[in-house]
């Protein structure tokens, strides 16, 4: 069978995850590529229409070893007919635990047939300049690797007549889920004494957390600490300084040091 379409969905705001589908898209030499980027509030995604001649590759961050709540409830708004998919996560060098097994599962119950999968590392979104956590990926090695996974999953696909000629994957994870990232007051905050009210942070915040009147406000209750806003910030004004989650971060950079490789299944 022949794949005309690929579509890209994901949510990135670190762009990690986008680096990693973009790179197993560009492995699948598909000339037609379709973005749907969920990191940002969405309308109408309902509507988005998926035929036997498209492939899907979802790419998700995983948040203590789960999707991201805010993610998965964007991702289930999608009704594919068993159209074929690859399922990604994408982690900062600890563990990627349920998520993969919880993308599968949301991508089959919304009509997707998942027929290959990969745990990819990216660089955490804690990451910091002093304390790095799998800083700079992903490297070239990664990106060749996810082109290389791109032609292993076209392969796989070329080799089959239809649709039910291809099995579905099997994928590492359990059931129930661990505990996700519970609600917290922690969040990002401003240095108001170096940020120049661009408001440049607003436009990437997934949940619209942040505000401005004679400074920045920021929604503690909305933040999901994605740390988008600090990649960002042209001045480097906003800063994670809450003391629990900067223990957090030193106990990453210090025991996360070890490069791990990429989990394929296909």
């Amino acid at each position: 069978m022949n794949i005309k379409t690929v579509k890209l969905i994901y949510f990135s705001p670190t762009r990690t995850s986008k680096k990693i589908v973009e790179g197993i898209a560009h492995g699948m030499n598909i000339k037609n590529i379709e973005h749907i980027d969920l990191t940002l509030p969405c309308k109408d995604t309902e509507k988005i229409k998926f035929s036997n001649d498209d492939f899907v590759i979802f790419g998700m961050p995983v948040y203590r070893g789960r999707i991201p709540a805010l993610a998965a409830a964007r991702l289930e708004k999608f009704k594919g007919g068993e159209t074929l998919a690859a399922i990604v996560v994408v982690y900062g060098n600890r563990a990627y635990e349920d998520a993969l097994l919880e993308l599968k599962n949301i991508a089959v119950e919304s009509g997707f047939k998942p027929v290959a999968a990969g745990a990819f590392i990216g660089e955490h979104s804690f990451s910091k300049k002093e304390l790095p956590i799998a800083g700079g990926r992903p490297d070239k090695k990664d990106i060749a690797e996810t082109e290389a996974f791109g032609k292993s999953i076209l392969d796989k696909i070329q080799k089959n007549k239809n649709i039910d000629a291809i099995k579905q994957i099997d994928v590492p994870g359990n059931f129930p889920y661990k505990q996700g990232v519970a609600p917290s007051k922690a969040a990002a905050s401003t240095d108001n004494e170096v940020c120049t009210m661009c408001e440049t942070c607003a436009t990437v915040c997934p949940t619209e957390a942040i505000t401005y009147e004679d400074e920045v406000i920021t929604d503690n209750d909305k933040c999901i600490l994605c740390c988008a806003c600090l990649r960002i910030c042209p001045t480097e004004a906003r800063e994670l300084i809450v003391p629990p989650i900067l223990e957090k971060i030193k106990w990453l950079s210090e025991n996360c040091k070890e490069p791990k490789k990429a989990e394929l299944f296909i």
